[in-house]
């Protein structure tokens, strides 16, 4: 959930030969979403986005168009990102002459900040080592040099994002997008995050959880009564549920069902079955013609008015509106 008054710390590192895509397409991502959130509630964190550089001199990218840091690389700790663009061609280059970028890393992930990787701007993060023995992706043209050269790392060749922990790398410029959009919930919310991607992408795309490489499932315990509970919840999504009923199914009480959730996985089950709802109603807005009201009945939800409530609650938009918007550019007509 988003921390009030929070200030986000975005650095995004700043080097010869970068697309400007993968620099500027997560700034307009993130100050987008930073205005949306202070103007439902003044309490909502700030992002600052500062361009990072070893060289005092303007950065011409790959495009011819040349950029001004905003801070000395040196200066970039502490931040809560890290990202690292996309180079053009080959990028061991200016790998050789970007030593900065590289013995930076492993200080600012030791001090807790997420390191993201765009494209072969993975490879700073492998050659600072820190990639040896984690999974990782990079941009595919460049798979073969990638496994020869760090061959330590664990090259996912089918994954266009991968995360270790709190290193990311993504393959592409729409993957740093996803991306975005996954701290976004983090830090705003979904509601937040649902509007900022109905501008930026109205195609349909999948969520981070359900195309990422992830080491290690950051929603994994060790609760046997959660898991249980969690399965019993996925499998009666479309089913009038209680939490009592659940907590008798289970033989305990709602008071310990409640706070072994809150202990387990940091909320309560009937958020969890909440999100569960509204993820599978997405889908079938997306996927299917059922009508509205269908859809609603499928995750057992007899009101349609309070599901479209709850729905606009979550993803800022009315039902009809999502469908629309994500199902444009698959269903609409050819010319």
């Amino acid at each position: 959930m988003p921390i009030p008054g929070r200030q986000i710390r975005v650095v995004i590192a700043l080097y010869p030969r970068a697309l400007p895509t993968s620099i500027t397409l997560p700034m307009d991502i993130l100050q987008a979403a930073a205005n949306i959130a202070s103007a439902a509630s003044r309490s909502a964190p700030a992002v600052s986005v500062q361009l990072a550089s070893a060289d005092a001199k303007p950065v011409k990218l790959s495009s011819g168009l040349s950029l001004s840091r905003d801070i000395a690389l040196s200066d970039a700790a502490p931040c809560d990102v890290l990202l690292l663009p996309a180079l053009w061609r080959n990028p061991q280059p200016i790998l050789k002459r970007q030593p900065a970028v590289t013995e930076l890393l492993p200080a600012l992930v030791d001090a807790g900040s997420v390191v993201c990787a765009v494209g072969t701007g993975s490879c700073f993060a492998a050659e600072a080592g820190l990639l040896d023995g984690q999974a990782a992706t990079t941009h595919w043209h460049y798979f073969d040099e990638f496994r020869q050269r760090y061959p330590a790392v664990q090259l996912k060749r089918r994954h266009l994002i991968t995360q270790a922990g709190s290193l990311y790398c993504a393959g592409s410029i729409n993957s740093i997008a996803d991306l975005m959009i996954h701290f976004l919930e983090d830090w705003f919310g979904p509601a937040v995050a649902r509007q900022v991607e109905s501008q930026f992408s109205p195609e349909i795309r999948r969520p981070f959880r359900a195309h990422a490489f992830q080491s290690q499932d950051v929603s994994v315990h060790h609760d046997e009564l959660v898991v249980d509970a969690q399965q019993w919840l996925q499998d009666n999504l479309h089913r009038e549920l209680s939490m009592r009923a659940l907590a008798d199914t289970l033989s305990c009480s709602t008071r310990t069902l409640n706070r072994r959730f809150r202990s387990a996985i940091g909320k309560t089950p009937t958020t969890y079955l909440r999100e569960k709802r509204l993820a599978a109603a997405r889908e079938m807005l997306r996927t299917t013609n059922l009508t509205v009201g269908e859809v609603a009945y499928q995750i057992g939800l007899q009101d349609v008015s309070y599901f479209t409530t709850l729905f606009q609650r979550y993803t800022g938009m009315t039902p009809g509106r999502y469908r629309k918007s994500v199902r444009g550019k698959l269903f609409g007509p050819i010319s």
